[in-house]
């Protein structure tokens, strides 16, 4: 896999989120069973926190949804509705970004794996989704 860092664009349907994060050309990506990834659909990849940036008023079109443990913080657009990125339970050091909104253009490939997040303590140990771009 490449792993040239470049920059990201991206963001909700609407467009009233957008962010920029640097990562990988070539990522691989989650898909997620637990109750709200399989609801929507959600294939993330992980970043470092310190590499993502929302731009301009993004922020003030941000809600945020927490379940559970409330360590993941379930970030979604108030106009459309879209999770275009979000702070996950296994890297809450990091942030998922959808791969689906990233634009298009940066990303040379997508590994997706699963994971299992309907058993998420057992899943945890037995998969590398804990050390993907951990920031030490």
């Amino acid at each position: 896999m490449d792993h040239d860092m470049i920059v990201h664009s991206g963001g909700c349907h609407c467009q009233k989120v957008r962010w920029r994060v640097r990562a990988p050309n070539s990522v691989v990506a989650w898909n997620c069973n637990c109750s709200d990834c399989s609801m929507r659909a959600n294939v993330h990849f992980i970043a470092p926190s310190k590499m993502f940036e929302l731009q301009a008023d993004s922020e003030e079109f941000l809600t945020t949804y927490t379940f559970g443990t409330h360590t993941a913080k379930q970030t979604f657009c108030k106009v459309c509705g879209i999770t275009s990125f979000y702070i996950p339970r296994s890297n809450p050091d990091g942030i998922a970004i959808a791969f689906r909104c990233v634009d298009p253009g940066t990303l040379s490939h997508v590994e997706i794996k699963q994971y299992d997040g309907r058993n998420w303590e057992s899943s945890y140990g037995q998969t590398e989704i804990a050390s993907m771009f951990k920031t030490n």
